[in-house]
């Protein structure tokens, strides 16, 4: 019976780490995304958007300008703490708690996708006003 403990126990601990890896690396570019936004610094902020969403843009300026007119509390943040996460296959699916501008409460669900080079890049983000988020 120990042997088969042990046994589970050496593939759920890799499993683990790169789990929270994962999770470390999406919060981090999600932050950093968030801090080019406060910056106006269009090009950095579109440079975490996955190859799918920047295709979508014909330059990051449109990609910006988006994001002001849609995702105002992404945009411009009070403040903002992460929530839960999943990881699930390639993707990180991660919650991010964000008092708006406005005082307003909201949760942006984010969706992060591991790129063949390994990085991951954020693949799209559903933002709703209450806290804590829905089910993710």
């Amino acid at each position: 019976m120990r042997s088969i403990v042990g046994a589970l126990l050496l593939f759920a601990v890799p499993a683990i780490a790169f789990a929270e890896e994962a999770v470390e690396t999406a919060q981090s570019i999600i932050k950093q995304q968030i801090e080019a936004f406060l910056k106006n610094d269009a090009r950095t902020a579109f440079s975490f958007a996955s190859p799918e969403i920047q295709g979508k843009f014909l330059n990051e300026s449109l990609f910006f300008e988006m994001v002001k007119r849609a995702y105002q509390p992404v945009y411009r943040p009070g403040n903002f703490a992460f929530g839960r996460n999943k990881v699930a296959g390639d993707q990180v699916i991660q919650e991010v708690l964000i008092t708006g501008p406005d005082g307003k409460d909201w949760t942006a669900i984010y969706q992060l996708v591991k790129q063949p080079d390994g990085t991951y890049k954020i693949n799209g983000v559903r933002i709703v006003q209450s806290a804590p988020g829905p089910a993710i």
